[in-house]
């Protein structure tokens, strides 16, 4: 192949040759004839040199021969007529020769404009030879360059295949394990209920071996005589309190057979709240403690029914207790059985009794006073984000991640109702007969607790993340992703405060947001860890405090005497904030 010219050099000689032929056959007759014009001209020539000699030698024989001078004219005459034909013959002939050359000089200027025109196509070739011999190493270096994609297309093809094995592999791995998963949650929920069922009956037999202790007790104090003076009167608060705050006068009891003050398990801190209950709340002013709440982020925070007792629950599957004595947080237990982290906690009217919801799609209820675990609320198939006592203590509502609420009675341990919300439930609010929920669709809904049905929906701009009452319980406080809170007026169902603030933002879908105890502010923590206070009738901030957490505040609560805040943010820190 490298001996023989190039395809392109022989289509050229080709196309050159065919040319030549084509233009050659258009001019070979007229060259033909043109010959044969000059071959006869020659011969006329020749012809008429002898006609001429023959001519003289007419008359030398004439001038020698008189006799015959008849003959000799008609001779004469016969090659004049003949010359005279000659003479046109050879004129007509020089006229075909002068068209002849005249067609030769215009043929010739052809061939010359002909000439041109080659040189300008050799010319032209040359050129176009160049521009093919660079496209060819162009065309050289993009097969190469092909060649290289193809090779790299094939090595990605064959990793994609090895990928794809794998992932089948690891699709079908996590098919089982996720098989596995599901039977041993569903074992695990069978064991839990099994040991809830246990701890229940513990509990009720440890129950009644306290009563029958008590009841002995109180038998054998029956039966010792003792003196009692006249004027010494026992204050008893009785068992059903009104929990709402309304004040409840002593009843003076007369001689009774002790000198014991009898009382409900939280008379302590129902009268403490009593005692404050008359105070004026003020917006804190600085941060007198500052204390490690958990091993990791803090989600919750309550103050129980007085102002000395508070609750935190964490992503460290633990609530834990503590007392607020002066200026600092006591560590005071710790409540464990939670399997995930704690997502909200809430005290019962009486602060005998802390519920929290985890996720481990649970709730929870343990008892203040020996921090023993007495129920597990196990139903859920997703994240229980919120639960709240009944204001009959005797039912509490949990909210799910699995757009699910439930309604549980505590006497029998079971779930009664259960209501599909259409949407993930964040946080959750209580009354009398109704239940208002806020939603991951940016639905506040409220839930007639007796027909199980949406008495009506407020959409708000942005997902919300808490909502609470205000003691009145005529105002519903909501927060949400659009970094804004508002006061809906339950009466009027319309907004009738919003609360913003620059640099104010809402951390994450559980952040809470509360009331003051006497409802004048309202007050939560924002992304950057600043926490803000806002005046309620007005509207605009009343205070901020930016320097005691270095991360997101999840939570905020109000003590109810209002004398204290406590935060608590990401990375397990809470702070103690008063104005005293």
């Amino acid at each position: 192949m490298a001996g023989s010219p190039p395809g392109w050099k022989l289509h050229i000689c080709r196309e050159l040759r065919r040319r030549d032929r084509e233009q050659r056959q258009a001019f070979e007759e007229l060259i033909q004839q043109y010959n044969r014009l000059l071959e006869k001209s020659d011969f006329q020539s020749v012809l008429a040199d002898k006609l001429q000699s023959e001519k003289y030698e007419q008359q030398s024989r004439h001038d020698i021969s008189p006799g015959l001078d008849g003959s000799r004219n008609e001779t004469l005459q016969d090659m004049a007529e003949m010359r005279m034909k000659h003479q046109e013959e050879l004129t007509e002939l020089h006229k075909k020769r002068g068209e002849l050359a005249q067609t030769v000089i215009e043929l010739n200027t052809q061939m010359q404009q002909k000439d041109k025109e080659i040189q300008a196509n050799e010319e032209t070739i040359k050129r176009y030879l160049r521009t093919i011999k660079e496209l060819e190493t162009e065309c050289q270096d993009l097969q190469n360059k092909l060649q290289e994609l193809e090779r790299a297309n094939q090595t990605l093809k064959d990793e994609y295949d090895a990928l794809q094995i794998t992932f089948n592999a690891l699709e079908e791995k996590l098919r089982k394990t996720t098989d596995e998963n599901q039977e041993l949650v569903s074992r695990w929920m069978a064991e839990k209920a099994q040991e809830a069922n246990r701890l229940n009956a513990e509990n009720e037999i440890d129950t009644k071996r306290r009563q029958a202790r008590l009841q002995k007790a109180l038998a054998d104090a029956a039966k010792e005589p003792l003196a009692v003076d006249q004027d010494d009167d026992i204050e008893v608060l009785p068992d059903n309190a009104d929990p709402s705050g309304d004040h409840v006068a002593p009843q003076p009891m007369g001689r009774l057979s002790g000198r014991r003050s009898i009382s409900s398990p939280t008379s302590q801190d129902y009268l403490e709240s009593q005692a404050v209950g008359s105070r004026d709340v003020r917006v804190p002013s600085m941060a007198i403690h500052t204390f490690d709440a958990h091993d990791g982020e803090v989600n919750a925070v309550r103050f129980g029914p007085g102002s000395r007792l508070l609750a935190t629950g964490g992503m460290d599957r633990r609530v834990k207790l503590w007392e607020v004595i002066g200026d600092k947080c006591e560590p005071k237990g710790s409540l464990s059985g939670s399997n995930a982290g704690i997502t909200s906690i809430e005290f019962d009217s009486a602060g005998t009794y802390l519920l929290a919801a985890s996720n481990d799609f649970a709730s929870r209820i343990w008892t203040v006073d020996d921090y023993r675990l007495r129920h597990t609320l196990t139903g859920h198939s997703g994240k229980v984000l919120s639960a709240k006592f009944l204001l009959d203590n005797a039912r509490i509502v949990s909210g799910s991640h699995d757009r699910t609420l439930k309604l549980w009675d505590l006497r029998s341990k079971v779930c009664i109702k259960t209501v599909f919300a259409g949407s993930s439930c964040n946080d959750i609010v209580c009354t009398e007969q109704c239940v208002m929920s806020g939603h991951f669709d940016k639905k506040v809904r409220f839930w007639d607790i007796r027909t199980e049905t949406i008495v009506r929906e407020l959409e708000l701009q942005g997902k919300i993340t808490a909502l609470d009452l205000n003691p009145d319980r005529t105002e519903l406080l909501s927060c949400s992703r659009d970094d804004l809170l508002k006061i809906l007026d339950l009466r009027a169902n319309a907004v009738r405060q919003t609360f913003s603030a620059q640099g104010f933002k809402c951390g994450s879908d559980w952040t809470r947001a509360i009331f003051s105890s006497d409802g004048s502010y309202v007050s939560a923590g924002s992304a950057e860890g600043t926490l803000y206070f806002w005046n309620v009738l007005t509207g605009k901030v009343e205070k901020m405090h930016s320097k005691q957490h270095s991360s997101s505040v999840n939570a905020v609560a109000w003590s109810p005497s209002g004398t204290y805040v406590v935060s608590v943010d990401k990375g397990g820190r809470g702070v103690l904030w008063s104005d005293l």
